[in-house]
């Protein structure tokens, strides 16, 4: 019979029979190349460790450690400070003219012994203090700019056993404050801090939330905070005199110190000098006190040259922390009797924590902190301990390479033939 026309087209019925369809071709093979990288045939190094390479290692972790955590400790050692808290000098001071012994726990020092020193009072070092209420009234801070509503002056009379040769750093320390809080530490504007205007609609929307902006009662209009954010709005406002030589022939004397240089050139280049209008930008609430007015031409802040601001937007990666004030790099700091005065601003007690100063000199390896030695030492001493157990167990008992005893969880100590070792681990 002829074929019928029509059967075969593509269109038709019989065409879409999926049991007329011709049959697929083998589907791929999903198996790995044979090649060494994907059957996992790549030469490959293991170390063999055995009393010939271990024992020599812990000897030789414990020679190299011992004598660098000994030159740490030294170098800590070295370090002269002297550390004051007066986080409760602004209530527990007597008012001035009377002094009064500051606490012991706030106080500590660390200078080397000196045979020369002599003081009225040699056996009871801790430093004395009162506070002046100065509310209202006009300052000057040590770098001649006024700085109105100071709440305490407080007053440190304290006592250097021996010379403290430069550079000699001064700086504040404080306790329980979390510079790392991830909401904190974002809360600025590195635009605006570089000096760009950048606008209230754009500081609004900004990681400086929730102070970026604020209404100006002057006028109405909505403007932005600058600087904004919590961690500007927040910047440790205490100031610090120079310290003062007592009992000196030109009593008395100024210990001169400097804020020039005190931030890291990194950060200095991170600020320049705002493009803002003056009335077009706001003071951070806290910074209210020292802009009562805003921003004028003879009163407004210079950040790109503020280090001390530079320094604190530096955030610190733990919640106590010092940050560098001031400092000396040229002058010996004479043994004998200093005061300081700090206008107290920055209030710790509210949450918890605390303040001090410390000047202190420095050494290649920084300040005084001694843990980083204690470490290396205690890492090389037990390294040489453990050598010492290891050889003397291996001189005593050696044990023998290779043993397969060793693999049976069970074993009952008795030398069992290979196989029953082997069986032993399986089992395991």
């Amino acid at each position: 019979m002829a074929d019928t026309p029509g059967l075969n087209h593509p269109d038709s019925i019989d065409s879409q029979d999926p049991n007329a369809q011709p049959e697929d071709k083998k589907a791929k093979s999903r198996r790995p190349a044979n090649t060494a990288f994907r059957q996992q045939r790549l030469k490959a190094w293991q170390p063999i460790l055995t009393p010939k390479t271990v024992l020599p290692l812990f000897f030789a972790i414990g020679i190299v450690f011992a004598p660098i955590g000994g030159g740490l400790l030294f170098a800590s050692n070295v370090v002269q400070e002297i550390i004051m808290d007066y986080s409760h000098c602004h209530t527990d001071a007597p008012i001035w003219p009377e002094t009064g012994r500051m606490p012991k726990a706030g106080f500590e020092s660390h200078f080397a012994k000196n045979k020369s020193f002599t003081d009225t009072n040699p056996g009871d070092l801790t430093p004395f203090w009162s506070r002046r209420n100065i509310t209202n009234t006009t300052q000057t801070i040590f770098d001649g700019k006024p700085y109105p509503h100071a709440m305490w002056e407080c007053q440190l009379n304290f006592t250097i056993e021996n010379n403290m040769d430069p550079p000699v750093y001064f700086y504040y320390r404080l306790t329980n404050f979390y510079q790392n809080h991830r909401r904190y530490a974002k809360s600025f504007n590195t635009a605006q801090l570089s000096g760009e205007a950048v606008s209230a609609g754009s500081v609004h929307s900004s990681d400086c939330d929730p102070l970026h902006t604020a209404i100006d009662p002057k006028d109405g209009k909505e403007k932005p905070y600058y600087p904004c954010g919590l961690a500007a709005n927040s910047v440790f406002n205490d100031t610090f005199a120079n310290p003062l030589r007592l009992g000196a022939a030109n009593d008395p004397v100024p210990y001169n110190m400097t804020t020039k240089g005190i931030a890291w050139a990194s950060d200095r280049e991170l600020y320049g000098e705002t493009k803002y209008n003056l009335e077009d930008v706001l003071p951070p609430v806290n910074w209210q006190g020292r802009y009562p007015d805003g921003y004028t031409a003879t009163n407004k802040p210079d950040l790109a040259n503020d280090e001390a601001f530079q320094v604190w937007m530096r955030l610190a990666g733990l919640p106590t922390f010092s940050k560098l004030a001031q400092k000396n790099t040229d002058t010996v700091m004479n043994q004998g009797s200093y005061t300081v005065s700090v206008n107290s601003f920055f209030n710790v007690t509210e949450y918890g924590g605390t303040k001090s100063i410390i000047i202190s000199t420095g050494t290649i390896m920084g300040g005084r902190n001694p843990f980083l030695g204690i470490a290396y030492v205690v890492v090389g001493g037990l390294c040489i301990v453990l050598g010492a157990l290891f050889t003397v167990t291996h001189l005593v008992k050696p044990r023998k390479l290779g043993d397969h005893t060793y693999l049976s969880w069970n074993n009952d100590n008795s030398h069992n033939s290979g196989s029953e070792g082997v069986l032993g681990a399986d089992r395991s």
